[in-house]
């Protein structure tokens, strides 16, 4: 049974076109950070239910500023929200894009593995009329099955 989920055939003109664009945006998103698993653990975080709270502290915080002392919230909670507002639908083309990217992979991972299957199993069958034996063992390591600890064999 034959499998081909996906056929893309990018040029090497596309190819050097999609470097540029990355190296574009990369340069261009330049400000974004990368946190630490320990520094994101220990955020606080604005979940989709606090974000209303948020909105509404942030407007009140915008038209009433008297009424923070500056020294309790820190500069620019309302310039961060409003950098959030703006960074949200890029951030969603390129999670969409990147999850597009991914499952492309996998689709062509999975072509090139059921017609390496098949050619290992028609390998199997007409190898060694062909004079493949050893062709055939060195793909055959892939499904080798690793002996199992002397321990384990005696208990």
């Amino acid at each position: 049974m034959t499998q081909n989920i996906v056929s893309l055939n990018l040029t090497d003109d596309q190819l050097t076109a999609v470097d540029a664009a990355l190296t574009e945006l990369e340069a261009q998103l330049g400000g974004l950070i990368a946190l630490s698993v320990p520094q994101k653990r220990s955020l606080r975080k604005m979940g989709e239910k606090s974000e209303a709270f948020c909105r509404q502290a942030m407007l009140l915080l915008s038209q009433n500023p008297e009424l923070v002392p500056a020294n309790v919230v820190a500069a620019g909670p309302v310039q961060d929200l409003a950098m959030l507002d703006k960074l949200r639908p890029r951030l969603a083309r390129l999670t969409r894009l990147a999850e597009r990217a991914t499952d492309t992979d996998i689709a062509l991972g999975s072509d090139v593995m059921v017609a390496s299957l098949q050619v290992y199993g028609q390998l199997k069958l007409t190898g060694a009329s062909e004079g493949l034996q050893a062709l055939r063992r060195d793909l055959g390591m892939r499904f080798a099955r690793t002996s199992k600890p002397e321990e384990a064999k005696a208990a």
